[in-house]
């Protein structure tokens, strides 16, 4: 662990989800997947069901609504939505095809394998200090086992804009009625996370997952870390 700034006195974790406490990019690839095959049950083989295709969606939709980029779960839906109707479904059918790939998608988004020393070392935190958990994703801690040991978690799209704007962080300490600074925010993105958090005036832990890269830091955190278990030197003697 770095100590960047000196530590102001915090009594709460903020964690964010995806990439910090688990990697997402293969989570992401299958729950994709789980899509898609449920599209082609409801579908039959249709050659547009491809990545790529949802993926063009997608980015038509943000380009005529960039808003809806902050909820990746309306987003996503929205974008199922529109893709079916350009390819002559109505409406009515394309929205309640969409409903049920995104269950799909959502229910297999949350199917996370977490390595084994995680919740052992967010238990010990949770025994000393308030975990919540900020995000701008879609994974559910429920399905992942780990509900019990967080007060809360917001999301961006329901709680706010997505991070590094403030609108998470500051509810987060208004829903705690406490200062942003008493937060300790710890994430592996330098902008959503480090500079998100900083400019909340929460403080941030920046956990460096490739620390031979080149920093694309804006701002110092307050504390760096390479992996998860360098959490545990926050923890009382």
């Amino acid at each position: 662990m770095r100590l960047n700034k000196a530590l102001q006195p915090f009594s709460v974790l903020s964690f964010d989800l995806d990439d910090t406490l688990y990697p997402n990019a293969t989570v992401i690839a299958g729950a994709e997947l789980a899509m898609q095959q449920q599209l082609q049950r409801l579908l039959g083989e249709v050659s547009y069901n491809q990545p790529d295709y949802w993926w063009q969606q997608r980015q038509l939709l943000a380009a005529q609504q960039p808003q809806v980029r902050h909820d990746v779960s309306r987003w996503r839906l929205l974008a199922l939505e529109q893709g079916l109707v350009a390819q002559g479904h109505s409406r009515c059918s394309a929205g309640d095809i969409a409903e049920i790939a995104m269950l799909a998608f959502l229910q297999a988004r949350s199917q996370i394998q977490l390595e084994p020393t995680v919740r052992p070392l967010l238990s010990r935190l949770a025994r000393h200090f308030r975990l919540i958990a900020i995000t701008n994703g879609n994974a559910d801690l429920q399905r992942m086992g780990l509900a019990d040991l967080f007060q809360f978690v917001l999301r961006a799209g329901p709680d706010g804009r997505m991070k590094p704007e403030a609108d998470l962080f500051l509810q987060a300490a208004s829903r705690l009625q406490l200062a942003p600074g008493q937060i300790l925010h710890i994430g592996d993105h330098p902008s959503s996370d480090v500079q998100g958090a900083l400019n909340a005036g929460c403080q941030a832990c920046w956990l460096n997952l490739a620390p031979d890269s080149p920093s694309r830091l804006q701002t110092l955190p307050h504390l760096e870390i390479r992996q998860l278990t360098e959490l545990a030197a926050l923890l009382p003697d």
